[in-house]
C-alpha cells in the first residue's frame, strides 16, 4: 500500500553550500472518478489507497447515504478489454430512486477540495447531524499524547512530508485506525469510510485527530460519524466552532505535546 502512495523523483538539493542530485520521495496525487450506478458523479484528487473507503466516507459524510446498508457495492470501472481502470470506481447504492433524487437535489457533486461550496444550504447540514451518543470523556494527559502518536503512525508523511492524516483513538489513547492523503477532507473520508464499511459508525467512544486546521467541512464529516471529541494540531475556523457548538462536538485546536485549546463543549476533557 505504501508503495502506491509515494513516488521517487530526482531532485537537486542545496546542502552545505552546494547542489547535489539525489532521489527524493514525493506523495502520489492522482484523480479518482466516482460514479453512481455507472453515471459520472464527481472527480477528486487523492493519494491512491483505501479508495473504496474514500468513496464510502465521502457519500456518508455528504449525506448521500445514511448507513452501511445503503452503500450497496463499490466496484472497479472496467476498460474496453475488461481490465480495471486504476482511477475510477462505480458505487451502486441501495437507496430508493425517489430518495436518491431528493438527496442529489440537496447536495450537488463537487470535488472534495471544494467542501462547503457544494452545499445548497448550511442549515440543511446542521439539521441532519445528530448529537454524539453516550458520555465520552478523555483525560487531558491522554489527549496531549495523541498528536505525537498520530505523527509516529504516519508512514507516508515520514517519507515525503507531504500528506495529511486523520486518526481515530479510543478514550484510553490507543490508536484504532489512521488514514493519510494529500487532501485533509480525503483523509477524514477514508477514516469514516473505514468505520462505515466495518459497521463501527457512530464513533461514540472515540477521539478523532487531524493534522491540519479545523474547517467547517471537517467538523461536519466528524459530527456525521458521531465523533464526540475532535482535535487538530492547528486552528479552527469560526464556522467550525459554531457547528461544533450546535452539533455537540468537543472541539480541540492547537493540540501539541504540552498544550491545547478547547473551543466547544469542554466538559468531555477531564483535568
Amino acid at each position: 500500500m505504501v508503495e502506491k502512495q509515494l513516488r521517487t523523483r530526482t531532485t537537486l538539493k542545496w546542502r552545505e553550500g552546494a547542489l547535489t542530485s539525489r532521489g527524493d520521495s514525493v506523495a502520489t496525487e492522482e484523480p479518482l472518478e466516482i460514479r453512481l450506478g455507472g453515471q459520472r458523479f464527481t472527480l477528486t484528487m487523492r493519494t491512491p489507497g483505501h479508495d473504496e473507503e474514500l468513496c464510502a466516507g465521502f457519500l456518508f459524510g455528504e449525506g448521500f447515504i445514511n448507513s452501511r446498508a445503503e452503500l450497496g457495492e463499490v466496484r472497479s470501472v472496467r476498460g474496453p478489454r475488461g481490465e480495471p481502470e486504476p482511477n475510477a470506481l462505480d458505487v451502486v447504492l441501495a437507496v430508493a430512486a425517489d430518495g436518491l433524487r431528493e438527496r442529489l437535489k440537496r447536495n450537488f457533486a463537487v470535488t472534495a477540495s471544494c467542501g462547503i461550496c457544494g452545499k445548497t444550504s448550511i442549515d440543511a447540514i446542521r439539521r441532519r447531524i445528530e448529537p454524539p451518543r453516550g458520555n465520552a470523556a478523555i483525560g487531558a494527559q491522554i489527549l496531549l499524547a495523541l498528536a505525537s502518536r498520530m505523527r509516529a503512525a504516519q508512514e507516508v508523511f515520514a517519507a515525503t512530508g507531504g500528506l495529511h492524516a486523520a486518526a481515530l483513538f479510543d478514550l484510553d489513547g490507543r490508536l484504532r485506525a489512521i488514514r493519510e492523503d494529500v487532501g485533509r477532507h480525503n483523509a477524514v473520508d477514508k477514516l469514516v469510510g473505514w468505520g462505515l464499511m466495518n459497521e463501527l459508525i457512530p464513533f461514540a467512544r472515540s477521539v478523532m485527530t487531524v493534522s491540519g486546521r479545523l474547517s467547517f467541512e471537517i467538523v461536519q464529516k466528524a459530527a456525521a460519524a458521531g465523533v464526540p471529541i475532535l482535535a487538530a494540531v492547528s486552528a479552527p475556523s469560526s464556522l467550525a466552532v459554531e457547528l461544533a457548538e450546535e452539533a455537540g462536538t468537543t472541539l480541540v485546536g492547537f493540540l501539541g505535546d504540552s498544550s491545547f485549546n478547547v473551543y466547544a463543549h469542554p466538559a468531555r476533557v477531564l483535568p
